[in-house]
């Protein structure tokens, strides 16, 4: 079982933490599931889309982001880190919708 869950994990190395980066964007989807959440955005500057990975649902539900603020059309600012090999994935640090800013890690 260890192993299965070692490999269902992508692990956080897979992230360069050297390079933060903010993204504006509006929210395309989102899945509000374990392991955990993820949003699809579409950015404003160029309409770049990126994979956003966030956090475990118990932990964006005791830090306050609700499933109903990620919803479809919904603007956002993802402050994260790209994948190291993936160039339209990234793992958010937080994530601010309507002036509210959630701390995910």
């Amino acid at each position: 079982a260890l192993a299965t869950a070692a490999y269902a994990h992508p692990g956080w190395s897979s992230y360069d933490e050297k390079k933060p980066l903010t993204v504006e964007a509006t929210i395309a989807e989102s899945t509000y599931t374990n392991p955990h959440g993820s949003v699809k955005l579409r950015a404003t500057d160029g309409g770049k889309v990126w994979d956003v990975v966030l956090a475990p649902v118990g932990r964006m539900q005791s830090r306050g982001l609700t499933e109903a603020m990620l919803t479809p059309g919904t603007r956002a600012t993802v402050l994260g880190y790209p994948h190291r090999k993936v160039d339209t994935e990234m793992r958010a640090e937080n994530i601010t919708i309507d002036q509210k800013k959630v701390e995910l890690r």
